[in-house]
């Protein structure tokens, strides 16, 4: 049985809450607080962006269960062997890795979108071509790439460095949000009538609720970076759980925050009709001028950052764990001979991603909404695993001997929220029903996954199990 590559345990709690929080909002509260009031009005977003966290929350305490007896890269794809077999790990591992880079690509497009508005005469330079109705500049390409590179570099020279980073960035993120909700609210031209109505005229309260709950999966992605830094904690995974709950918590106020904040800056019914690259900016533009546009800006900036930083952590440590696992080629288990990091999943995330702003911005929405299926997929399967870890009673003690009712049915509600996630995605009506480009884009993918499957299955399951449980699991003893 060959060796087994090991990452340095250099995590400290709060990098890791602030992986996880920053990760959570990244730019979309910065980006998308109008295209929320027009789907839904500024309370129904709000209880639509609680309730959500609420459900995630559900399902980050089954997370914490499993971090804390498996603390191991991989997360979802560990989960899924550990609860299924190899089948059901490459399965949630390869909807995960198009997930987390997409996401990757895509914050890196949103900074490019910044550049855009409040420096267009860098960002609009040598137009290429127009896909989708986007045009794409050579300007913004360069930037979304430049910021990828940096961005794989920082992640090549430590986890410690990302890790202390990413709270720096998220201090900031906060210190934003706090001086641009004051301003807004505090300024003598806006008034709280300008939220009302509360929901969205001609839409039931229920459905404009619920068209906000369909897209939690996509919004808060990034507390389940947590698992996959788990085996890098240098403190008890027993605490994972609260910096789940911490970060989820801390992400549906920011949501809130800025939906609110954008709305009183004029009758929201008014803004989300005005046509403009970048809803939020104009909003907050109007109120407070340049100087509330450069207090937004770095905000966003500063979630594009946290953005960056915790996908890269993610995807690269999925890749390392399939690499390790030999479900990928071994050469994603090498580790940096100077840094101790998973270098070539970091590579290979950087190579992957700097195609994406060739594509522009639309086609990478139509993927990025595509995967939301396998996030949900993912959360739905840590719960199946946990309920079937977690015993009743002492009569039906399972493998971790552990027995606790009340966790059970924690697990139970969340397989529930997960496939109900997954039916406001998939079922025709249902509110975050997938668009047409968006179902292509995952028919394509479960095709390649098929083929790649097809073209390993002969060597994956020449593996013995109980190496491969020392691969993915760690040790021996952690068998199924």
């Amino acid at each position: 049985m060959e060796e087994r590559e090991k990452l340095d345990r250099t995590l400290k709690p709060r990098w890791v809450w602030a992986i996880a929080f920053g990760s959570a909002v990244g730019w979309g509260a910065f980006v998308l607080p109008t295209d929320w009031l027009a789907k839904a009005g500024p309370l129904a977003a709000a209880i639509g962006f609680f309730i959500g966290a609420i459900l995630m929350i559900i399902i980050g305490i089954s997370y914490g269960y499993l971090i804390k007896n498996h603390p191991v890269s991989g997360g979802e794809f560990a989960y899924a062997y550990l609860g299924f077999g190899r089948n059901h790990a490459f399965f949630a591992g390869w909807f995960l890795v198009l997930g987390y880079m997409s996401i990757v690509a895509l914050n890196a497009s949103a900074l490019a979108l910044l550049v855009k508005f409040t420096l267009p005469e860098i960002a609009k330079v040598g137009l290429m071509y127009q896909i989708a109705g986007w045009n794409v500049y050579a300007g913004e390409v360069i930037i979304a790439c430049l910021a990828l590179i940096v961005f794989a570099i920082l992640n090549i020279r430590g986890a410690s460095i990302t890790g202390r980073t990413q709270f720096i960035f998220c201090l900031l993120l906060i210190l934003g949000i706090i001086i641009l909700s004051i301003s807004m609210f505090s300024h003598p031209d806006t008034v709280t009538t300008n939220l009302e109505p509360l929901f969205k005229p001609g839409v039931p309260a229920i459905s404009a609720i619920l068209s906000i709950v369909a897209i939690a999966p996509w919004a808060y992605v990034g507390f389940d970076n947590i698992p996959q830094a788990a085996e890098e904690f240098n403190f008890s995974p027993k605490k994972a759980v609260w910096l789940i709950i911490f970060a989820l918590l801390a992400a549906a106020i920011t949501y809130s925050v800025m939906i609110f904040s954008t709305a009183v800056a004029a009758p929201w019914t008014e803004l989300v009709q005005q046509e403009s690259i970048w809803g939020t900016g104009d909003a907050v533009s109007s109120v407070l001028g340049q100087v509330g546009v450069l207090i937004l800006s770095l905000a966003l900036l500063m979630g594009v950052f946290t953005g960056l930083n915790g996908f890269y952590v993610s995807s690269s440590r999925l890749l390392f764990a399939m690499g390790r696992a030999q479900i990928l080629p071994r050469s994603f288990a090498k580790l940096h001979p100077k840094y101790n990091t998973p270098y070539v999943g970091i590579l290979f995330t950087c190579g992957i991603t700097l195609m994406a702003p060739f594509f522009g911005r639309e086609v990478l929405l139509w993927i990025v909404d595509m995967t939301s299926v396998g996030v949900t997929i993912a959360y739905f399967y840590c719960c199946a695993v946990a309920f079937k870890k977690i015993a009743w009673s002492s009569q039906s003690t399972t493998a971790e001997g552990e027995v606790s009712p009340l966790r059970k049915t924690i697990a139970f509600i969340g397989m529930l929220s997960g496939a109900a996630f997954l039916g406001l995605l998939i079922i025709p009506g249902a509110p975050g029903f997938l668009s047409t480009p968006s179902w292509v884009a995952l028919l394509v993918w479960m095709v390649l996954g098929i083929v790649f499957y097809i073209a390993k299955a002969r060597t994956f399951h020449k593996i013995p199990e109980s190496e491969l449980d020392y691969l993915i699991l760690g040790d021996q003893e952690n068998r199924k």
